[in-house]
């Protein structure tokens, strides 16, 4: 990709490599103005499966990388036995972007990043008041993240989970729309770490301004490489308390 841009623009590839590093870190800067959480998302994500009091979305995508220095190599290997780094996202209803952390390598449990996230401590701290993220199973089910329940046994449990499969669904079509629009984020990132996360974080502002502004997605029929949808669950990963995910169920899905 470097070398690419330095033969269009006439420059060496070190001196195009500088450049992108500088331009994305400009553009990473703008991140909370463009990347922030928003107080009025329940609403819209209601009106898609009438799932209440939801705050966003939560998933981790992959992220392929080139192979990064010996020494640390191996933890940047996912479990596919690619190099990649395991980036977490947050979105709304609109897919917006409104949390984005990527500086985990791609061994990383998806659990595990949220457990040491801002963002986790922000929900036990009860900033977020009492709406919930909404993730798959990889996350630990608890007060303020709701994940689907494995083993549905009754009619109020199944509402419960094709609601969930709905609505959490926003973060999987957020990953894919960001993806198709800058495609480096599928096929591979080929430069130093510390650009790489700077690339990272400035296709998700970049991605919130085209949102913002009505910029059309680029044609779904474009083929990107596909995620598998394999799941390593969250046993042992943090506390699980399905108290309130019943209270839930009881409540919004028994009707």
């Amino acid at each position: 990709m470097i070398l690419s841009v330095a033969d269009f623009i006439g420059v060496s590839k070190a001196s195009a490599s500088r450049i992108v590093h500088h331009v994305s870190r400009a553009i990473a800067g703008l991140y909370p103005q463009y990347v922030k959480t928003l107080s009025n998302t329940q609403n819209a994500f209601h009106e898609i499966a009438e799932f209440p009091r939801i705050l966003g979305a939560i998933d981790c995508t992959h992220v392929p990388i080139q192979s990064p220095d010996s020494n640390i190599g191996e933890e940047y290997r996912n479990r596919k036995g690619i190099f990649s780094m395991n980036v977490q996202g947050v979105c709304n209803a609109d897919l917006l972007f409104m949390n984005v952390v990527a500086r985990w390598p791609g061994s990383a449990h998806d659990a595990t990043i949220f457990n040491n996230s801002r963002l986790k401590m922000q929900c036990e701290e009860g900033l977020f008041g009492n709406r919930w993220l909404i993730g798959d199973s990889a996350y630990p089910c608890t007060s303020y993240l709701l994940t689907p329940l494995l083993n549905p046994t009754s009619v109020a449990e199944n509402h419960y989970n094709e609601a969930h499969i709905k609505t959490r669904n926003t973060i999987e079509r957020c990953f894919g729309v960001w993806k198709r629009r800058f495609p480096i984020l599928s096929l591979k990132i080929r430069v130093a770490m510390q650009t790489t996360q700077a690339i990272i974080i400035a296709t998700s502002v970049l991605h919130n301004i085209c949102r913002l502004n009505n910029i059309r997605d680029v044609d779904p029929e474009v083929a990107m490489p596909q995620e598998s949808g394999d799941i390593t669950y969250a046993e042992g990963i943090g506390q699980q308390n399905h108290s309130v995910r019943q209270q839930l169920i009881n409540n919004y899905f028994s009707v």
